[in-house]
């Protein structure tokens, strides 16, 4: 199986690569398993040594597959206008998971302490508390969205 390592808005992810097949590819992002679709299917005349991918599960190192990861990686969508970059304290999500629930919207003010968004992860519900005070300025996700550890949730100005 090949691994590669990617930084993605200042957070660490390693993508290994665990199957190919046409346009869907099985890949793991920190341990996380996805299957994604990629734009284009990869040629296997160009690429022999993915058909031994499908009967074996190991991928042998090429760059087509390096562009599948980038859309694996999940993306944290603006449920609102976003704030211009740096208009306010970013609250990342601790460990990677699912957005559950979203408890406050731009424009609430919250304190140290409140919870502001649920995170599922491992089967768990997890509170994500503000460590600040303030307005929230900006969510940049929404309930069903897949996180990883240091995203971006919410900023608080």
């Amino acid at each position: 199986m090949k691994k590669y390592q990617y930084k993605v808005q200042g957070v660490d992810y390693e993508v290994e690569i665990l199957d190919v097949e046409g346009k869907i590819a099985s890949v793991s992002v920190n341990g996380i398993p996805f299957e994604i679709e990629m734009q284009k299917p990869i040629n296997a005349a160009k690429h022999p040594e993915l058909a031994a991918t499908r009967r074996s599960a190991s991928v042998a190192a090429t760059p087509a597959p390096a562009a599948a990861p980038v859309a694996a990686t999940p993306q944290p969508r603006p449920a609102q206008p976003a704030a211009p970059a740096g208009a306010g304290n970013p609250v990342k999500a601790p460990l990677p998971g699912t957005i559950t629930t979203i408890n406050v919207k731009v424009g609430d003010t919250i304190a140290v302490g409140d919870v502001v968004v649920i995170l599922e992860a491992m089967k768990m519900q997890n509170n994500i508390e503000s460590e600040y005070a303030g307005t929230v300025t900006a969510i940049n996700v929404n309930p069903g969205d897949s996180v990883m550890e240091g995203a971006i949730l919410l900023t608080i100005g």
